[in-house]
């Protein structure tokens, strides 16, 4: 009874305590003999059940088990450590997607969705934080242009996306949008987008890849293909890394060839385009099924915009090669009536019971269709599908033995890519799927496409196109006896009635143009809230304002001269175009790696041998002449003429760092030009002859094997990305000003954007409310890189001009003046002739005047409001833009001393709302380059307000005119506030602030340059004694100490006896001898 107590039996599942205690009482009576049965070995001992018998009952279960799971389609087993995914289950009916079926197994295909990231969501909310108001002032536009949009194709040859690319920029171009198409190969569809008024640019790319085209100029980005992966490499390059970039992807042949790149260990090939694939702002996809294909390239910027032309194009290219041969090769006579079932493009583990359904429902038919002597019938079914790897062709014999199908009348037929050459040969197309997908099934519209008579399910996505006896036939999911009634109306008597063959017709016309408004829609609605664009370009119309013609159908008017021809197919092309990357690639790793010797080696092996033994030996001669130097004594002179020889050496040793070969064709010239840069993507702009010189905003963007400067080393305020960004090329006027003697040796200083080498040919064109110019970037260089040929408009000097702009510094034509060539008036931002508060304005959005007067009052210290802003008149003159300018050095020098101090009181006031948020009341959206384009026209306020010349250079023929004449500006000049001697001691009082040690927090305009006033001189001085008077007492110690040093005493002497005196003792005995 203890052990009763203690450990009595329970029945009870939860009574796991009482169930240990008793086990543990039994095996501490027999630990081995003795343990717990379960309720099996009971029922085995206790029943005295046959053991072969139990053996064979498993056996047959087992066996059943077996088949049943053979002939179930899309079994996976499920892994519970894979947890919860919305990819498990999912197996594709397509060849190229059946390795998605290796993550897990649903029953029905309910989880098999795409759900995007809220893009648009995003993109609204951020710019509903934008057009809030400012503490500081509102926002205004100003709609002086229209928005522009580089549309980037890989060719211009005949395809399906080419007719969607001309529909959606047609319908794109009428709501506002200027278009430019650029291209990389030509083809005969450009006379189609030259009909309808968009420019095409064919680019050239360069060995480097190199593509000379300023895609600032566009205020977004559309990318057509993988085959424009090129292209999108420029945009991976500063400073073209911000802007709003769109690619459309539409091929598969990436996410099925990413696979082989992952089992090949091509894993930087894969990094590569995944990285292409982070740049991009969205990426574009025409249905749902992509963006799972391509789950390996997510970033978290995939959308996607239904609908496209392919299936229709496909659709008419294999009716024009396939006829009625394709029948008798799948074994069909002309008096069959052929019914294809298909489905979904997923293939989940319960289609086969959905189809299954749907070959019961079309049972009946059979009734109408005798069979003949050999048990044929003139009824034929086929099931198309993409897996030609699995059993399912297996599970639908099986199906059909079981419904009692003749031999031979239902088979499986597994498609891979030609579906349209399979629905050419049916009569009538049944749907058997009843997922509820998210777009409208691409086998569908192939099937209307080609014309054949479609039986779908009601589902939502499918009713919302195809009309119940209108263009097609719908059933309820829930009653398949619809079902059968539906076919037995379709097919009557044996052939199919004609009605069927009326609503075909229709549907074949429908699905031509299905889901046009949902394309053009869905582009206009991305750009719309995709796009931010700057204050001076007007917004485009609402989706809604779209021309209803133009949402109604595709292009096809366009493209009719080719529908008939035959074009290369697209997968085909997609696919060698991978191949040549994969195969350069692989070119390029195994030079890397040294497999492949450079095919222009200068020597040969016994060459290198004989060069290593040379140098070998002249380092030996060389090592043996220092040694026998030092070993001879050579006169050093006194320390102070040693100290000065190092000075003049290390001196000598600066400038020759500094003295390249440009620089020694610098020298003499009265002028030198600094172009400011900043990344990769500006090289193909930047001049190579000796009149230019680069400059470098960033240290890694450098242009290699030049003399370019690199600014973050002179000026450590430009490596913090904010003020680079902020400052944008007035970092290179800090930079260059900073410590100027050891970089400038030329009387004369100029700089040029290189955004104005970039501009091309312009084309002015007005309208009521816009001015919208456009530009042709054919560009053509010399052989020493100095400029192009240019147009009516061109910004960057011609060799004219710049003859002329030397000729006039040499002879001091204007003296003290400050010459510009990018006029205000043929700045693509400035509408008509507008004045220069106006324009400013229009480019800092509307608070250009506030932001001036917030620093003018912080510079001068002005307490009360400042009501007036310097006066800027329009006289009918034009004004300098685009930083492009030249003036003589020591002026330059005194602008930059004003711009320092305007720099620092603009910063002060703007900083902390910018630096946190990002936000700028200068810009209309996140700028980074906030008051960069304030600082731009700067150089005017100043050269007019300090009774300087301002002279304007006609880039094309160099002619010169004086702007805005001296004489005339009296009277309306700041002359007192922009003179040297106040602008200087301001600078001095700022300097002796910065130099003393009161703490006056964040402060900018020490970090911009030099410290220097008066006391900073006589503070080296007093240092420079203070040094000297330290190591003179230095030396002094070191004599005292060593007259003071204990010196220890002697411990004994050592007397030297002195030398014998041998003569006197000869002489001495020679005498006794005598005596």
């Amino acid at each position: 009874m203890g052990s009763l107590e203690s450990g009595g039996v329970s029945f009870k599942r939860d009574s796991n305590n009482l169930i240990r205690s008793y086990s543990a009482g039994r095996t501490e009576r027999n630990p081995f003999l003795y343990r717990p049965r379960s309720r099996l070995s009971r029922f085995l001992l206790f029943k005295k059940l046959d053991y072969i018998q139990w053996i064979c009952t498993v056996a047959v279960f087992l066996f059943f088990v077996v088949l049943f799971q053979m002939f179930l389609p899309g079994s996976v087993v499920e892994k519970s450590e894979l947890g919860f995914s919305p990819w498990r289950g999912v197996e594709l009916i397509n060849k190229d997607l059946l390795y998605l079926k290796e993550v897990g197994g649903l029953d029905f295909g309910e989880g098999i969705k795409f759900e995007p990231l809220k893009l648009l969501q995003k993109f609204q909310k951020e710019n509903r934080e934008m057009n809030m108001s400012f503490t500081n002032g509102t926002l205004s536009r100003f709609p002086y242009r229209k928005p522009q949009l580089a549309l980037v194709l890989a060719d211009l040859l005949v395809d399906p996306q080419q007719l969607l690319m001309v529909t959606v920029a047609t319908a794109l171009q009428e709501i506002g949008y200027i278009i430019h198409v650029y291209t990389l190969r030509d083809g005969p569809v450009q006379n189609i987008w030259k009909s309808m008024g968009f420019p095409v640019t064919i680019i050239q790319i360069s060995h480097k890849l190199e593509i000379a085209v300023d895609w600032l100029n566009y205020d977004g980005i559309l990318v057509n293909s993988l085959e424009t992966r090129s292209v999108i490499s420029c945009f991976m390059q500063e400073p073209f890394k911000s802007v709003p970039l769109i690619w459309t992807i539409h091929e598969r042949a990436l996410a099925i060839r990413s696979r082989q790149y992952t089992s090949s260990w091509q894993i930087e090939l894969l990094n590569d385009w995944r990285k292409a694939f982070n740049r991009a702002t969205v990426v574009v996809f025409p249905n749902h099924v992509l963006p799972m294909m391509y789950s390996a390239f997510d970033t978290g910027n995939y959308y996607v915009i239904p609908g496209s032309p392919a299936e229709v194009w496909e659709a008419d290219t294999a009716k024009a090669l396939y006829n009625d041969d394709i029948r008798a090769k799948m074994g069909y006579e002309p008096t069959d009536i052929v019914v294809a079932v298909v489905g979904s493009q997923f293939l989940y583990r319960g289609l086969w019971l959905e189809q299954a359904l749907v070959l019961k429902a079309l049972l009946p038919l059979l009734q109408d269709f005798p069979l003949d002597s050999n048990s044929n019938s003139n009824l034929k079914i086929i099931v198309l599908s993409g897996d030609s790897t699995g059993n399912y062709s297996a599970a639908v014999e099986a199906i059909a033995v079981n419904l009692s199908y003749p031999r031979g009348t239902v088979k499986y037929f597994a498609v891979d890519s030609d579906v349209s050459s399979a629905l050419s040969a049916v009569d009538l197309v049944v749907y058997g799927s009843f997922l509820e997908e998210q777009s409208f099934p691409e086998i569908l519209v192939k099937a209307m496409s080609i014309g054949k008579p479609i039986i779908a399910p009601d589902l939502s996505m499918i009713g919302k196109y195809v009309d119940d006896k209108v263009n097609g036939y719908l059933f309820p999911k829930e009653n398949l006896k619809v079902l059968t009634q539906i076919v037995l109306q379709v097919i009557s008597k044996g052939t199919l009635s004609p009605l069927a063959r009326n609503i075909a017709s229709i549907g074949k016309s429908t699905a031509k143009n299905l889901m046009v408004l949902e394309t053009i829609e869905g582009y206009a609605t991305l750009l719309e809230n995709a796009l931010n664009l700057p204050s001076e370009v007007a917004l485009p119309k609402s989706v809604q304002e779209i021309p209803p013609k133009l949402k109604k159908e595709w292009c096809w008017n366009l493209f009719k001269a080719f529908l008939n021809s035959t074009h290369e197919d697209m997968a085909l092309k997609s696919s060698k175009y991978l191949i040549k990357v994969e195969e350069q690639w692989n070119h390029e790793q195994r030079e890397s790696s040294g497999l492949i010797a450079a095919t222009n080696d200068s020597f040969s092996y016994d060459i290198w041998e004989e060069e290593k033994n040379t140098l070998m030996l002249n380092t030996r001669k060389r090592r043996e002449e220092e040694e026998l130097k030092e070993r001879t004594d050579q006169p050093r002179g006194t320390w102070e003429e040693v100290y000065r020889s190092a000075k003049r050496a290390d001196r000598s040793k600066n400038d020759l760092h500094e003295r390249d070969e440009g620089e020694l064709l610098r020298t003499g010239q009265p002028l030198c030009i600094y172009e400011p840069y900043f990344g990769e993507g500006t090289w193909s702009f930047l001049h190579l002859s000796s009149l230019y010189r680069g400059i470098g905003l960033s240290t890694k963007g450098r242009r290699p094997g030049t003399d370019d400067i690199d600014a973050p080393s002179r000026l450590s305020l430009l490596s913090n990305s904010y003020y680079r960004d902020a400052l944008g090329d007035y970092g290179a006027f800090f930079a260059i000003a900073n410590r100027i003697d050891h970089i400038h040796k030329n009387s004369w200083i100029g700089f040029q954007s290189w955004r104005a080498t970039a501009r091309k040919d312009l084309i002015l064109v007005f309208n009521p409310a816009f001015l919208v110019i456009q530009t042709d970037i054919a560009r053509t260089w010399s052989d020493s890189g100095s400029t192009v040929k240019c147009g009516k408009h061109k910004a960057s000097l011609s060799r004219i001009a710049e003859k002329a702009l030397v000729d006039a510094i040499e002879t001091q034509k204007h003296r003290d003046s400050l010459y510009f060539w990018v006029p205000m008036d043929t700045d693509p931002r400035s509408h008509l002739r507008r004045d220069f508060w106006s324009f400013c304005d229009a480019i800092n959005a509307g608070n250009c005047k506030l932001a001036f007067s917030e620093a003018l009052k912080r510079m001068y210290g002005i307490k009360h409001d400042l009501d007036s802003l310097p006066s800027m008149p329009e006289d009918g003159d034009t004004w300098s833009v685009m930083l492009s300018f030249a003036l003589p050095t020591r002026s330059f020098l005194e602008f930059v001393m004003f711009s320092r101090m305007f720099v620092d009181a603009l910063d002060a006031h703007m900083y902390d709302e910018h630096h946190r948020s990002g936000r700028c009341y200068l810009s209309p959206a996140k700028d980074k380059h906030c008051y960069s384009r304030v600082l731009e026209l700067l150089i005017n306020v100043w050269a007019y307000h300090s009774a300087r010349q301002m002279v304007y250079v006609n880039p094309e023929t160099g002619l010169m005119k004086e702007q805005h004449v001296v004489k005339s500006r009296r009277g309306k000049m700041w002359a007192r506030w922009f003179s040297y001697s106040i602008l200087k001691s301001m600078d001095e009082d700022l300097a002796e602030e910065a130099d003393s040690d009161r703490s006056r927090g964040r402060w900018l305009w020490p970090s911009t340059g030099e410290v220097v006033w008066e006391g900073v001189f006589e503070k080296e001085r007093n240092l420079k004694n203070h040094q000297k008077e330290k190591r003179r007492q230095q030396s002094r110690d070191k004599q005292q100490r060593m007259r003071k040093k204990h010196r220890q005493k002697v411990l004994g002497k050592y007397v030297k006896p002195p030398p014998e005196d041998t003569e006197n003792s000869n002489s001495t005995m020679s005498a006794s001898e005598t005596l």
